[in-house]
């Protein structure tokens, strides 16, 4: 018996060696990333994919070719391609640009109470769509009581229909990302920043630079990667959109003002029960994503080597 205790013990001695081994380690670390990209990520692709050449009614499933994506390039699609790009344009431009220069005041010496405003800016991120999104309708009513309107009448303009109007359902959505997703990207220019060498600005008093010409001979190279990296994010998500729009007119808006490619994809594939469309749209989708990341990433320079 003790021989057989012994023998189990070096085999659980061997196996957790095994596991710290140099060989073994690294992929125990990186397994869980693994596991969950197939499960939640490139099983779902390849079943959308597979989908989308399918006829999908309930205890049926046909295979009908390319006759879904035949169907794809609509008006309707087309008005939602609109509406989800003119969104991406004007966040990518807001949650890029504008946090930076906020972050560049923030990350100032003479700036008090900087872990105060550091937390205060990141609970809006903590929201949820859904409640932002109620006081955001009420903040921005149709009615002459609401907030907004009231802002407006003080000022002496006319009261705005705020959900019924193509540019003012623009700004509520636009205003309602703005508002969540400013201060966490404040945060990451600011973690951006502080990684920068002092001693360059220095190099730089001395040789008589400006403001201007310390930010984009200093500044801006060092924190080049995380614009990269946000404007990208920002991209991807703004085409991804789907809450936004929810939270103001669910899947109706007039006109099909607030309508976007997510929210077509969730019209046709949920509520109307077209599984196989909803699919053939998504991949769609996902291709406008791959070539619109590629030639963004292109033009930022992101492929390129550091000389």
């Amino acid at each position: 018996m003790a021989s057989v205790d012994q023998n189990q013990q070096k085999q659980t001695n061997g196996f957790f060696k095994f596991l710290y081994s140099k060989k073994a380690a690294p992929y125990i670390f990186v397994s869980p990333f693994i596991i969950s990209f197939l499960l939640l990520f490139l099983y779902p692709m390849i079943s959308a994919v597979n989908m989308s050449f399918q006829r999908v009614l309930p205890g049926q499933i046909d295979y009908i070719g390319l006759h879904n994506y035949s169907r794809v390039f609509n008006p309707t699609f087309y008005t939602a391609l609109q509406n989800t790009t003119i969104y991406v344009v004007w966040t990518v431009i807001l949650l890029t640009f504008i946090p930076l220069i906020f972050a560049v005041f923030l990350n100032h010496r003479l700036m008090k109470f900087t872990n105060f405003f550091r937390a205060a800016i990141f609970i809006p991120a903590l929201t949820s769509v859904i409640v932002a999104g109620t006081i955001f309708r009420m903040i921005f009513g149709d009615s002459d009581s609401a907030f907004a309107n009231q802002v407006l009448q003080l000022i002496g303009l006319d009261t705005v229909e705020w959900r019924y109007g193509a540019g003012s359902g623009m700004f509520l959505m636009v205003a309602l990302a703005s508002w969540r997703w400013m201060g966490v990207n404040i945060l990451y220019y600011l973690a951006a920043l502080q990684n920068v060498n002092y001693d360059l600005y220095e190099a730089a008093d001395i040789d008589g630079a400006g403001v201007w010409q310390k930010f984009r001979h200093v500044t801006f190279p060092a924190i080049k990667p995380v614009v990269i990296f946000l404007s990208t994010i920002t991209m991807i998500n703004g085409f991804r959109m789907f809450e936004e729009s929810f939270v103001f007119w669910e899947t109706s808006s007039p006109g099909n003002i607030g309508l976007t490619v997510v929210g077509y994809i969730y019209v046709e594939g949920i509520q109307r029960n077209d599984m196989g469309f909803g699919a053939a749209v998504g991949v769609v989708l996902l291709i406008i994503i791959l070539v619109v990341s590629i030639i963004q990433l292109i033009l930022t320079g992101a492929f390129k080597k550091d000389d």
